[in-house]
């Protein structure tokens, strides 16, 4: 069997003779995901789903009404806002921390960003209603105090609005199977929260 690439990520940059700067425009070419995500079941059943940031492409643009453009944190947050009163289940990417401060290895960097990112979390809670449900969670470490510049292997939280504990789970399919559950789709693997 050939190995196949997952995506292909498009960085442009500005400038030259050692002044390059990264532009927002990044692009990420991801292949199709082997099967119907809860992203799509969830749109397939008529609700509308929101990408905010880069997830469209991460999706391969799959399973999203409408996706959102935007970079940086309060781009970002400014558009899940706006994505709260018009879509049923909004996702988005706060790419920052990853990007800009766990691949360079900048742990102040990465501090103030989480501080100033926590602030937004707390103005955004108090837009919830007591229907609303809420799941933070990362794909992968990225330690900014950790050597070299690859993802890093400790586990990632998982921080949910909603009832019940759950401690550590053994893969990403219990999310996607928790949100299948509030919208009323069965995913095949994964097991609800709670």
């Amino acid at each position: 069997m050939k190995p196949l690439v997952g995506r292909v990520i498009a960085r442009p940059f500005v400038g030259g003779d050692g002044s390059y700067q990264r532009t927002n425009e990044r692009r990420d070419y991801a292949v199709a995901p082997p099967k119907p995500t809860v992203l799509e079941k969830v749109t397939q059943n008529g609700y509308q789903v929101y990408g905010v940031g880069k997830l469209g492409d991460i999706f391969a643009h799959r399973g999203f009404t409408k996706e959102l453009k935007a970079s940086g944190h309060e781009d970002l947050w400014a558009r899940t806002v706006e994505a709260l009163d018009q879509a049923d289940l909004v996702m988005t990417n706060f790419v920052d921390f990853d990007m800009l401060y766990g691949h360079r290895r900048d742990p102040c960097g990465y501090g103030l960003a989480l501080e100033e990112w926590d602030q937004q979390l707390e103005r955004f809670l108090r837009l919830l209603t007591p229907s609303d449900h809420l799941i933070i969670t990362a794909d992968h470490g990225n330690d900014p105090t950790w050597k070299g510049s690859d993802h890093t292997r400790e586990r990632v939280p998982i921080l949910y609005t909603g009832q019940g504990s759950f401690g550590i789970r053994k893969s990403f399919s219990d999310i996607g199977a928790t949100v299948g559950n509030l919208f009323g789709v069965k995913m095949d693997e994964g097991t609800i929260f709670g």
